[in-house]
């Protein structure tokens, strides 16, 4: 989704009041994983890549990159966890639809930019999304991004914030930043950090604040623009000279080292999820393309790494297993509202037939015999001094 300090140039409040953190601490999170060490990183500098779009990909397009994962032969999950947009519209009537929700197929969503994005933003996504947090923080080593920043920043903007657990741990880890989170749903918290704070906008708009950003980060987004070049080039005119934008996102094509996903339903998941936003307008691929379109923009040290996610609790390691059973939980308690409103919308499916096909799905997702992974892309990139 779309995700402070009183030097900000925005035009409108944040819709939001600003309450101090009552209770400072850590969020917990998993145990670090050794999986860093054992994956090869790919980071290849200022050489744009070639293109390939949703059209042209093969889901037997391997990354050329270690997983780093190992079959693990004698399974048992459960002991090795253990504990583990129209310009009439009056400043009120855009206020309303910014805290009215639409329901569809028993869960809410957003209703201001009625549509943008496809997933809901109840409660049980608000917790989804917050265990999603949790195991994009545990590949990249507990860290919040991988951007090598030369100085704490002082002023970050987090895109599609979310519940805005990222913005909210940016602002506890850097106390003298001032943190914005925006996104297309007030569902942030009431009780954050006093440097940070949320606002409802798109991404897409014309960006409107006076002040430049040290760090923009955007996480899971890659389905969420038409025209992600243009963000990339509002966050580089953003951007103080040698600040950076990174991107986290996970492409939504399964795979599997040893080709145990052959002739699976998550196999067919991954070429219907593909083709069902293609026909919404999405590139689904689009985080093969943030290097070039950074270099494009005019960023330079762009870095582009690639770190396997297992899908379930397959390989050995009892962190990989918990990773795994953490990222199996998210994909299980996200996969009716991402399907549902895709198949439907893109595919014409009736919400019958994906139910249908969704109990074969969860089966999938639980067997420990599909060694499969999700590719994490992670991308950033300096503007010039």
């Amino acid at each position: 989704m779309d995700h402070a300090g009183s030097s900000s140039g925005r035009g409108a409040q944040s819709p939001h009041a600003h309450q101090p953190w009552p209770h400072p601490g850590q969020h917990q999170h998993a145990q670090q994983h050794p999986l860093t060490a054992e994956t090869l990183q790919t980071q290849q500098r200022n050489v744009a890549p070639p293109h390939r779009d949703s059209s042209t990909w093969s889901l037997s397009d391997q990354s050329q990159f270690s997983t780093g994962l190992s079959v693990d032969d004698e399974n048992d999950a459960d002991s090795a966890l253990g504990d583990v947009d129209d310009g009439q519209q009056s400043t009120q009537s855009i206020r309303s639809s910014i805290y009215e929700y639409i329901e569809e197929h028993g869960r809410t969503f957003h209703r201001y930019k009625q549509g943008k994005y496809w997933l809901p933003n109840d409660t049980l996504e608000q917790e989804r999304l917050d265990l999603q947090h949790t195991v994009f923080t545990m590949r990249l080593d507990n860290q919040l991004g991988l951007a090598p920043l030369a100085h704490p920043p002082q002023s970050v903007l987090d895109l599609g914030t979310g519940t805005g657990i990222w913005a909210i741990e940016c602002a506890m880890k850097y106390p003298s930043a001032q943190v914005i989170g925006t996104d297309l749903s007030p569902i942030q918290p009431e009780y954050v950090p006093p440097n940070c704070r949320f606002e409802i906008d798109d991404a897409e708009d014309d960006w409107l604040w006076s002040e430049k950003f040290d760090y923009i980060h955007l996480r899971m987004m890659f389905h969420c623009f038409r025209d992600h070049l243009k963000v990339i080039k509002s966050g580089f005119t953003h951007l103080q000279p040698g600040g950076y934008m990174e991107f986290q996102d996970w492409l939504p094509v399964l795979q599997s080292s040893d080709d145990s996903i052959r002739g699976t339903p998550l196999e067919m998941w991954s070429k219907l999820y593909l083709e069902a936003g293609g026909k919404l307008g999405r590139n689904m691929l689009a985080p093969k393309s943030y290097k070039r379109w950074m270099l494009e923009a005019g960023f330079e040290d762009v870095v582009e790494t690639r770190l396997a996610v297992p899908g379930n609790p397959w390989p050995k390691g009892r962190e990989n297993k918990r990773m795994g059973y953490l990222q199996m939980t998210n994909f299980l308690e996200g996969l009716h509202a991402s399907t549902m409103t895709l198949f439907t919308k893109g595919l014409g499916w009736s919400p019958e037939a994906v139910e249908v096909f969704l109990v074969d799905m969860r089966k999938a997702i639980k067997d420990l015999g599909i060694h499969f992974y999700w590719t994490t892309v992670v991308v950033y990139g300096r503007r010039p001094l």
